[in-house]
């Protein structure tokens, strides 16, 4: 693993968003992986600015987005389809047929999950976008969730559902099901990036840093993969030693 340790949020974001835009500039068609939440929004508007002020192109890139709630349509302003367009899509010059997000409403909620790890599959992910859980969930892949899993229907523990209800009315409107990329999905993804920013993450980063490697924490698989980069603030490394090194 590689660390890249940044002063705060804003740096986080910028250092994230250089990643990305490299990647962008390298490849003829790059897949890129995307994550929603607070965590990834400040990377957001840093490629939003990189195109509407440097003239980078979105045209040549496809998607994915890591979920999706069950139960909400597109139109709700909570759904991960609503915020990946106003907080980053309708801001860039993607063609939609490029971007991918689980269906949250398919009416047969199996089927759309052997739809979307087929997708996944064909485009093969160049890059995917990470946050990480206070539980150490990585996408909605909850504690004690296989690492052989692939995309699939989960069930949110009450933690994530707490944790997101900051987007609702109340901790009861948040979905309690989810589509969400499995942790095999996410593996075959040549490179890794995963942010983490604040006090709130550190108990989770240290726990990650460990090295200790168990499906009761999500994110330790990620020690499996061979390219992974952490770009951490100094509030989500306060528990942990770690200087910005490679591990």
């Amino acid at each position: 693993m590689k660390i890249i340790r940044v002063p705060d949020y804003e740096a986080m974001s910028k250092q994230a968003a250089d990643v990305l835009i490299k990647r962008i500039k390298e490849l003829p068609a790059p897949v890129i992986g995307l994550a929603t939440g607070s965590t990834p929004k400040g990377m957001y508007e840093q490629l939003i600015s990189a195109h509407q002020n440097e003239g980078l192109s979105f045209r040549h890139v496809t998607t994915f987005n890591l979920d999706e709630y069950i139960g909400l349509p597109p139109s709700d302003p909570n759904s991960y389809h609503s915020f990946m367009q106003e907080t980053f899509f309708r801001h860039i010059d993607i063609p939609l047929e490029n971007i991918h997000i689980p269906n949250g409403e398919a009416a047969l909620l199996e089927n759309e999950c052997t739809r979307y790890e087929a997708l996944i599959d064909k485009k093969e992910i160049d890059v995917q976008v990470l946050g990480i859980g206070e539980n150490g969930h990585i996408g909605f892949n909850e504690p004690g969730t296989s690492f052989d899993q692939i995309t699939h229907v989960t069930t949110l523990t009450h933690s994530t559902r707490q944790a997101n209800a900051r987007f609702f009315q109340s901790a009861e409107a948040v979905p309690k099901q989810a589509i969400t990329m499995g942790i095999a999905s996410i593996m075959k993804s040549r490179k890794i990036l995963l942010l983490a920013s604040g006090l709130r993450k550190a108990e989770a980063v240290a726990r990650l840093f460990s090295g200790n490697i168990s499906e009761d924490f999500p994110a330790s698989v990620l020690h499996h993969h061979p390219c992974v980069t952490i770009i951490a603030d100094n509030e989500a490394l306060s528990l942990s030693n770690m200087k910005g090194r490679t591990i």
